[in-house]
């Protein structure tokens, strides 16, 4: 009898490629850097237009929710690809927080109240955040709020998208999990690096909740886990445009009659950043797989895509930003904007040198 291979494949099916293609032309008529500069000013930095296009246009708010719940019956692997676009768009559109991160909350979760959630977000007409700090990783120790009178109390900061969101998912100090309506507390927005993906402070002073499971750290863990493991596949994006576009900008100027592109001190630096880039596209796809096929090694593949894609991002960002010379210091070239992502990044979800430690851990190696 022929055994079936359990090695990961890595490599983008026909359907994976066609969706990438779908999604980059939306974000290429709608998404221009332009505008995702502009809107950072304001003091609306989502795009609820541009939202409302890929989730109820084109169905991917689901992409992670059963057909039976409401969602399209997709796996990781697909929703890796949307992130993977979003990331080479700089998109101010709370995708991962929302379709990613409080959606897999909402899949540990049993009972109708977390049912009629999980496809009120699949549809995109409802946009969820999970209430952790976005610098909490799946094994960070759980910050919760007092539960008191059958109400909601304390102070929450460093909540992504919570702005955007019209339902939190809030631990508790009794264990339990529970959804409170963004109306019901103070969400005030706080200066952070990235204005496309922005953070906010949310009080809660006696909000009523609905408790969708008395598990909340397993929930939280299985939650920070995908949207660690997919971040990679942002990450990605973000330094495949960085390198695509810085390699373009050095084809055309030109200094002393040639491309600048032609010096090789600049073909090493481009060299090294698509080393870096061909690394990280094999580490995400990795734990976009691990996550979709609900491997043994899912923490290990979380932990490695982490580890490399969060500094390859960011050395790719801040390469752009100097190889594009004086253009890249403007604030008029949306350089800045992908710099900027891939640093507050490398800190979501766990920072590399967390998920290093982790994985020494994993594997039983002992931690530098």
């Amino acid at each position: 009898m022929s055994q079936v291979s359990t090695e990961p494949d890595l490599l983008y099916t026909e359907e994976e490629e066609a969706l990438r293609a779908a999604v980059r032309d939306l974000l290429t008529d709608r998404c221009a850097a332009a505008d995702v500069i502009t809107r950072g000013e304001s003091a609306t930095p989502h795009d609820p237009e541009l939202w409302k296009a890929l989730a109820d246009g084109m169905g991917l708010a689901g992409l992670l929710v059963p057909e039976e719940q409401g969602g399209q019956g997709a796996t990781h692997r697909e929703a890796a690809v949307v992130l993977e676009e979003l990331g080479r768009a700089v998109a101010p559109v709370p995708y991962l927080t929302s379709a990613v991160v409080a959606t897999e909350a909402l899949l540990a979760c049993t009972g109708a109240d977390a049912a009629e959630l999980l496809a009120a977000l699949a549809s995109g007409r409802t946009v969820g955040a999970l209430a952790v700090p976005l610098s909490s990783g799946p094994g960070a120790a759980l910050r919760t709020v007092r539960r008191e009178g059958g109400a909601l109390h304390r102070e929450l900061t460093g909540i992504a998208d919570a702005a955007a969101a019209h339902v939190l998912l809030v631990p508790a100090d009794d264990g339990g999990l529970y959804a409170v309506d963004a109306d019901a507390v103070t969400v005030t927005p706080q200066v952070c690096l990235d204005p496309t993906r922005p953070l906010a402070r949310v009080t809660f002073e006696g909000a009523s909740a609905r408790l969708l499971t008395d598990d909340a750290p397993s929930a939280v863990r299985r939650a920070l886990r995908a949207g660690a493991g997919l971040l990679a596949s942002e990450q990605l994006g973000l330094a495949e445009w960085s390198l695509t576009e810085t390699v373009r900008y050095l084809k055309e100027r030109k200094q002393f009659n040639r491309p600048v592109g032609g010096f090789q001190a600049l073909k090493h630096r481009l060299a090294q950043v698509w080393l870096e880039v061909v690394n990280t596209r094999a580490a995400a796809r990795n734990a976009a797989d691990a996550l979709a096929t609900g491997s043994s090694d899912g923490d290990i593949a979380v932990a490695v895509a982490q580890a490399y894609a969060a500094p390859a991002a960011v050395h790719a960002a801040e390469e752009a930003l100097q190889l594009h010379g004086g253009i890249g210091m403007t604030w008029e070239h949306p350089a800045h904007l992908y710099l900027k992502r891939a640093k507050a990044d490398s800190i979501a979800y766990g920072t590399a040198g967390a998920h290093r430690a982790a994985l020494a851990e994993l594997v039983d190696l002992q931690a530098p």
